[in-house]
């Protein structure tokens, strides 16, 4: 991949310490990457601000790419999927984050820091990266489908 997208970044307090691990990593491998916060650790923060921050700003900006971090990563899931244009999928595994690109042509992977060691989240996060959406025309059938109902939907 000769063009690295911008990366949006979030996370809860639960999330915090694997963020700042996954940003430095993005930093060191020269991402131009933007921090939504948690950006001090705070314990009273709510996850919806930091997962409708990163949604916002990947829909908004062409091949963006957003990483959302918190305890299980189910509500950040939640949350950013209810951002017209995303597509956010859990990255619990390899195979779900591998699939997640290859079928689905995820924008956002979320990951559940309570679950994951650095070293395989690290995994998981490059393995996402350099996945390309499949050329099948079956996903690409189905994902299009999930366009057309959003398009349907009023505010």
């Amino acid at each position: 991949m000769n063009h690295k997208p911008p990366i949006f970044i979030g996370a809860d307090h639960a999330g915090w310490e694997l963020k700042q691990a996954i940003k430095k990593y993005f930093f060191d491998s020269g991402y131009d990457v933007t921090d939504f916060g948690n950006l001090d650790l705070d314990p009273n923060d709510d996850y919806p601000d930091f997962a409708l921050a990163v949604a916002q700003n990947v829909a908004a900006v062409e091949n963006a790419r957003g990483f959302l971090f918190c305890g299980s990563a189910q509500g950040m899931v939640m949350c950013a999927n209810k951002v017209k244009g995303i597509r956010a999928a859990l990255g619990w595994s390899i195979n779900a984050a591998r699939s997640s690109r290859r079928h689905n042509d995820a924008n956002i992977l979320c990951l559940p820091a309570r679950d994951l060691a650095l070293s395989l989240a690290r995994q998981i996060v490059d393995l996402w990266l350099f996945t390309p959406k499949s050329s099948e025309e079956r996903h690409a059938r189905r994902v299009q489908k999930i366009a057309e109902y959003e398009a349907q939907q009023t505010n």
